[in-house]
């Protein structure tokens, strides 16, 4: 059998997108390199006060320094640390309940008031009070970045499985299906691509809920190397970390874009 070889038409428009993703790329690199060239020429020349503003090289040998005896491994590895357990609870949580809310009419009727409240809530605001009842401990950061993310996520992922396709739940049941079976062979498995878009949020936001934590009672973790930088007039370390901040939200999201891309749907 002779292998059918691609049309004129479609070559065009491989070569177009290739050519396309090529440019877009290349923009990126051009844009981040531009903006870090004009920053660091600006206090170089004293356009910018680079004690005040910083610079990309004063903020690299910082990272330098820090790698050198490890420290900002720690920091890196406690952020991540609770950034991941708090988004496997919030996945692992806002999944059951929003299961157990599709289940049973009366206790969603009863609890969505309260959970749109809660979702509402400034977090900032909760975080002091779980400091509070719970005391300066890990397990409070990681708390208070779940309940950042995990009642919107409740919300979300009860309004799509609501909108399942009708249709399908009819034939499981003309066939005898029971609820469980609905669930199992309809519900879920249609609703992966709304639970993949909702752990895409979530995991920023428990980034977010965790620098919130490190912010309030932490002693190690990049929220807490931003305060201590702010306290101190360190304006290297503290915009270091934030850069760090945003590498580390960007290699998270792209790790569940990786993940979305090898699921069979």
């Amino acid at each position: 059998m002779t292998e059918s070889r691609p049309s004129k038409a479609q070559e065009r428009f491989l070569k177009n997108e290739k050519r396309h993703h090529l440019l877009v790329g290349s923009a990126r690199f051009l844009v981040f390199f531009l903006f870090a060239g004009l920053w660091e020429l600006s206090a170089d020349l004293g356009v910018i006060d680079s004690f005040i503003f910083s610079s990309p090289s004063r903020i690299v040998l910082c990272f330098y320094t820090m790698a050198m005896d490890k420290s900002i491994f720690l920091h890196i590895g406690i952020t991540l640390y609770e950034t991941l357990i708090s988004f496997f609870l919030t996945v692992l949580i806002s999944v059951t309940l929003a299961v157990l809310l599709w289940a049973n009419r009366t206790a969603s009727q009863i609890a969505e008031p309260y959970l749109v409240m809660l979702n509402s809530l400034p977090k900032s605001a909760l975080a002091p009070l779980l400091i509070v009842w719970l005391g300066s401990h890990m397990h409070t950061i990681i708390l208070a970045a779940v309940s950042v993310a995990v009642f919107g996520s409740i919300l979300t992922l009860y309004t799509g499985f609501t909108q399942t396709d009708p249709d399908l739940i009819r034939l499981i049941r003309s066939l005898g299906g029971s609820k469980k079976d609905v669930l199992t062979k309809v519900l879920l498995p249609s609703s992966i691509p709304l639970l993949i878009s909702t752990m895409k949020v979530n995991i920023g936001l428990c980034l977010v809920g965790v620098i919130i934590g490190e912010f309030l009672c932490a002693n190690a973790g990049l929220g807490y190397l931003i305060i201590y930088a702010s306290q101190v007039f360190k304006m290297d370390l503290l915009v270091m970390s934030i850069v760090i901040l945003c590498l580390l939200s960007t290699c998270l999201y792209q790790g569940i874009a990786w993940i979305e891309k090898r699921l069979p749907f």
